[in-house]
């Protein structure tokens, strides 16, 4: 069976290794860049992506790429202390969780398809149409001039941006712009708490988001991605990536200096800050139309309240080449896909436009706009517990939940 995927992001590369160990051996993936770069910055893979990219064969290349945390912590934008719990290994599950670069991650997902299959990324390839049926037949402006592909599948794997779902949703638009704007970059400071901690602070209308990304240098400095984010300034127009200088972001943080972080001075070290509106994209009605299907951003595009988009489109990967290699025809495996994923990913996208795991963030600065002394004399602890468990279970990654589900490695049927 002959598949085309359309985008060598995350995703795209994600798919094709997950055909592969399905058995399926002729693939290819159309990019429209000219070359793969490895870009962007830091991402967190949830355990549920690490089970998956383990169960891939990659989980020591992967722990080679970044540092596992060990808690995530949640405060007000005083810096006080609303809710910390831990994370990967340390709360019980049975894989990790990583902070990585993303361009890292691309990288290593791009290699390691060109070890397994071959050379079968086609770079500048710029899908334009699609001409269902069986063959589809997927078309491509290049360079060269037109090509034309035909194939039994065809995936969308092409972000949030994705011209296969531009072609099957023509009048949808550009992706809604929720008010914020995010700064994102990387700088080499001083370790904050523990030096294994993810921290969020702030409220849903002002917020600094840090993680490590290395293990400390011989200064005992490490690498801290972090996204800085402010409602009301810039727009939904702003070019994606744009790089900015720091001193305007470092304006908008200026009081935050708590006592275990200074976020003005690690904003102000950053090597580069990039731009982005914070968008995402509504719910769709179906992801398949024939033989073609969408995954990852182009498929549900969300907010990254809860750190989860990349560990999602990993996800998708991997279940559409179970459910593919488990049925009894193209057709039979992309809806047994569509029906394991799309009513979660809706149910997931909701969830994050009201703010995911962060919600007790906003009830903090609700509750007690000033601060408090104590916590849970402003949330009891219960709701807390609530809020975070709720979030796990949407997403797929409740320890128990995680730790006991099957594999979704399996061998394609004959």
């Amino acid at each position: 069976m002959k598949i085309a995927i359309v985008g060598a992001g995350i995703a795209g590369l994600a798919a094709a290794l997950s055909l592969h160990a399905a058995g399926y051996d002729d693939i290819e993936i159309h990019e429209r860049s000219r070359e793969i770069r490895g870009l962007g910055v830091g991402l967190n893979l949830l355990p549920h992506a690490i089970r998956e990219l383990d169960e891939l064969g990659l989980a020591e290349r992967i722990a080679d790429l970044g540092v596992p945390p060990e808690t995530l912590t949640y405060t007000n934008r005083f810096g006080q202390l609303i809710w910390s719990e831990p994370r990967g290994l340390a709360a019980g599950y049975h894989w990790p969780q990583f902070s990585v670069h993303r361009g890292r991650l691309q990288l290593l997902l791009r290699d390691a398809v060109i070890e397994r299959l071959g050379d079968v990324i086609r770079l500048g390839h710029r899908l334009t149409a699609i001409e269902d049926g069986a063959p589809t037949t997927a078309v491509f402006e290049t360079d060269e001039g037109e090509v034309r592909v035909e194939a039994d599948l065809v995936i969308g794997a092409d972000g949030i941006h994705s011209a296969l779902r531009a072609i099957r949703y023509p009048d949808e638009g550009a992706p809604p712009w929720s008010g914020l704007t995010l700064w994102r970059g990387v700088a080499t400071a001083q370790p904050f708490l523990d030096g294994r901690t993810m921290v969020m602070a702030g409220d849903a209308n002002q917020k600094f988001v840090a993680y490590p990304l290395a293990a400390p240098d011989a200064d005992g400095r490490v690498k801290i991605n972090f996204i800085a984010e402010r409602r009301g300034v810039g727009s939904a127009d702003a070019d994606w990536n744009r790089a900015i200088a720091p001193a305007p972001v470092v304006e908008l943080f200026r009081d935050w200096h708590f006592d275990w972080i200074d976020v003005p001075g690690v904003i102000a070290a950053a090597d580069e800050i990039l731009e982005y509106p914070m968008v995402d994209r509504d719910s769709l009605p179906r992801w398949t139309f024939g033989r073609s299907t969408l995954i990852g951003d182009a498929a549900h595009a969300m907010y990254p309240n809860g750190s989860n988009g990349g560990s999602q489109a990993i996800l998708d990967a991997r279940t559409l080449a179970f459910e593919l290699a488990g049925a009894g025809s193209v057709e039979e495996g992309l809806a047994a896909y569509e029906q394991a994923r799309r009513p979660a990913m809706t149910a997931l996208l909701a969830s994050t436009r009201a703010t995911g795991p962060e919600a007790v963030m906003q009830l903090a600065a609700e509750r007690a706009p000033q601060g408090f002394a104590d916590i849970h004399d402003v949330i009891p602890a219960e709701e807390l517990e609530r809020v975070a468990t709720a979030y796990k279970q949407a997403a797929g990654f409740h320890p128990a939940t995680l730790n006991e589900r099957a594999s979704l490695s399996v061998a394609r049927a004959s």
